[in-house]
């Protein structure tokens, strides 16, 4: 396979460092990613900046649908004049993208080397459009991948790993050194499975009210469960909270990282019925890189 570094200079572009593009193009580590994704031939994939097209030739081997969604329009013209047989190309943006919607499909698999500025906001676009998405593999910083497949009672373990863990199984397949990427980053990144679950790791009354009391939790990780509940002031009263941890059967003076997904659900379950008509306000969720830190 060709080097992302000749594909470039054939077609007259360089990297985009803004953009945060870095191209993959070592064929071990391509195929053990497509490989991660199961695909089954006629399945529709969807891949998120596909770049050069170097994981597309991989996916599109294995006989699935791939819609290739590219935002970088000179990218997108290299997709198209390299012509993989099997592949549509969509000029779009990924963090904006309905997946399911773009590919004409009811369901889809989707998979991407993101960008590291926008992991975040692509994984809850994946946990908002959970119904249609059967399964992720994307490509992320390192250290983001490891967040999201923390276990409880680590330092990694934060808001997204919660949230996401409510619906999907998440997995760290494999890591990716630097050196591996043209230009490579600054730092390692890793490949990141997630499979949407059959049914919620426990039951929920209200999505909306659940993402606020996991926010809250994460809130102020060194304070106590308690104490970083009462931040959100549209959540409960004081003594709501406490009523609700004690009706869980969680000791109030625990520390959010401490909290499995089923904990943080049976917290928002205690609150109570949310009464008809009812809608809760939700929160901004844009700063959860924070949520890894102490």
């Amino acid at each position: 396979m060709e080097s992302p570094r000749d594909i470039l200079k054939r077609h007259g572009l360089r990297p985009k460092y803004s953009w945060g593009q870095n191209f993959l193009g070592d064929e071990e580590a391509l195929e053990a990613i497509a490989d991660a994704l199961h695909l089954r031939a006629g399945e529709p994939v969807v891949e998120l900046g596909p770049g050069l097209g170097h994981l597309t030739r991989f996916l599109a081997a294995t006989g699935a649908l791939v819609t290739a969604v590219e935002r970088d329009r000179d990218m997108v013209t290299v997709l198209e004049k390299e012509a993989i047989p099997g592949v549509r190309v969509v000029a779009g943006n990924a963090a904006t993208v309905d997946f399911a919607e773009v590919a004409g499909a009811p369901e889809v698999a989707v998979i991407g080397n993101l960008p590291y500025h926008l992991s975040s906001t692509i994984l809850f676009r994946v946990l908002e459009q959970r119904a249609r998405v059967s399964r992720a593999v994307f490509t992320l910083q390192k250290e983001v991948v490891e967040r999201l497949a923390a276990e409880p009672g680590t330092r990694e373990y934060g808001l997204l790993t919660v949230l996401l863990g409510l619906h999907f199984d998440a997995e760290n397949v494999l890591t990716l050194e630097a050196w591996r990427f043209h230009p490579p980053p600054k730092v390692d990144s890793a490949v990141l499975s997630l499979t949407r679950r059959k049914t919620p790791r426990a039951p929920i009354i209200d999505e909306a009210r659940f993402t606020r009391v996991v926010k809250a939790s994460f809130a102020q990780r060194r304070k106590t469960l308690l104490n970083s509940l009462k931040s959100d002031k549209a959540l409960a009263s004081p003594a709501e909270l406490l009523a609700a941890l004690e009706t869980a059967g969680i000791d109030p003076m625990r520390r959010a990282e401490t909290l499995a997904p089923e904990e943080f659900a049976a917290i928002e379950r205690a609150l109570g019925p949310v009464a008809p008509g009812t809608v809760t306000p939700k929160v901004d969720l844009s700063d959860d890189e924070g949520s890894a830190e102490e």
